[in-house]
């Protein structure tokens, strides 16, 4: 399960300077913002808007990434901090970072040739870095995990109004050798997006990334004609059954439908939390959807502290607004067990394929690794210590 590049991952920067001595600059930008600004002329209008928008005047949006600013790490000298451990144990796996790649609906779209999702999972594969690969894909569940070589991937799961539709996904994702299921709680309606709005587009609607649907036995058995046939009425039955608004009286049967440990993605109250954990829930994932959803929410960093605390030990997932390593350190000193980044792998993906996102992703670990370096935290459970991170 090592990485092809290693455990080092500050020596990414080394490579970059050694290569620049024989003239070969980087192709790929080294900053969240230049990232997005040429991602900008890289991406189809219409996919740009449901990548880079959110929900209402994206005030929570702005608020998710400007709640890192609001914390500083504390330096700490003399400890000899020239080996870094950043690795995790996540269910039992030892992962060699604490990164994941956050689910993203659209992620089949944004590569040049359609099947980002495949791309996304050979990044995985290379950096060790796992996907959650979304129930929204280009290509089937089954395909994307046998592209994921030796790194653990995990489902996330819209849950259908249909729940032998739902049984049948969540089985074929464990056939196909996923270590989790993460179900999103928040997605059950399509928050108010004024991007998208404006460009009238939505991408389900016109039949796309709906394949783990058509795939789907229990989905094909629903229509009169194949998919392939009528791919029409694939999408109005799509439509009637998609989102499926679960309450706590629901927890029971999400966790009959599998061994797999399950996440509850979008929780950031500490009752639901804890809710979650008595109803025998396996991890939290801490997350506003990156203020897609709904507008005028706390930033999701914020509710991390509380959401640790109520977890009471177990695993806690977090994304949200992560831009940059520093971000990541600071989500995993406010206790995320593993932190994840989701529109900086997307832009890597629309301008180099899965090299692109091999880069977003190494270029996060070095960062990360190297301020862990500098500012004395040679662990992760060093820099989770009380005092390593104060509120500025």
């Amino acid at each position: 399960m090592a990485p092809e590049f290693g455990t080092r991952f500050g020596d990414y920067q080394n490579e970059i300077y050694l290569n620049g001595l024989g003239g070969v600059l980087p192709t790929m930008p080294m900053t969240f913002a230049e990232l997005e600004a040429r991602a900008q002329s890289a991406l189809a209008p219409s996919v740009l808007s449901y990548v880079a928008g959110g929900a209402g005047d994206e005030s929570t949006q702005r608020a998710n990434v400007a709640a890192f600013d609001r914390w500083g790490l504390v330096p700490r000298m003399m400890v000899g901090a020239k080996e870094r451990d950043l690795s995790v144990d996540l269910f039992g796996m030892q992962l060699p970072s604490p990164l994941f790649m956050a689910p993203v609906g659209v992620i089949g779209l944004c590569a040049q040739d359609g099947h980002g999702d495949l791309a996304t999972a050979r990044a995985a594969a290379r950096t060790g870095v796992p996907m959650i690969a979304s129930t929204l894909t280009v290509d089937p569940l089954e395909q994307v995990a046998a592209e994921s070589g030796d790194t653990p991937g995990f489902f996330q799961l819209y849950t259908p109004t249909d729940r032998a539709l739902a049984e049948s996904l969540v089985h074929r994702a464990e056939t196909a050798g996923y270590k989790g299921i993460v179900v999103t709680l928040d997605t059950w309606i399509t928050g108010w997006r004024p991007r998208d709005l404006a460009a009238s587009n939505f991408p389900q609607l016109r039949g796309h990334c709906l394949a783990n649907y058509t795939s789907d036995p229990v989905f094909r058995a629903r229509l009169a004609k194949a998919p392939e046939e009528d791919p029409q009425a694939a999408v109005l039955e799509w439509i009637g059954i998609f989102g499926n608004p679960l309450t706590w009286n629901d927890l029971p049967w999400l966790r009959s439908l599998t061994d797999l440990p399950i996440l509850l993605k979008g929780l950031c109250h500490p009752e639901d939390v804890r809710r979650a954990r008595d109803g025998g829930i396996d991890g939290i994932y801490c997350s506003n959807h990156g203020g897609r959803q709904a507008n005028g929410g706390l930033p999701a960093l914020d509710a991390l502290p509380a959401v640790v605390e109520a977890a009471a030990g177990l695993p806690v997932l977090f994304d949200s607004g992560v831009r940059s390593g520093a971000d990541v350190i600071k989500a995993l000193a406010l206790g995320a067990t593993a932190v994840g980044v989701g529109r900086p792998y997307v832009y890597g993906l629309a301008l180099e394929g899965t090299d692109g996102i091999v880069h977003v992703l190494r270029s996060l670990l070095a960062e990360a690794d190297l301020i862990m370096a500098v500012d004395g935290y040679p662990t992760l459970a060093d820099l989770r210590a009380e005092g390593a991170l104060l509120r500025i």
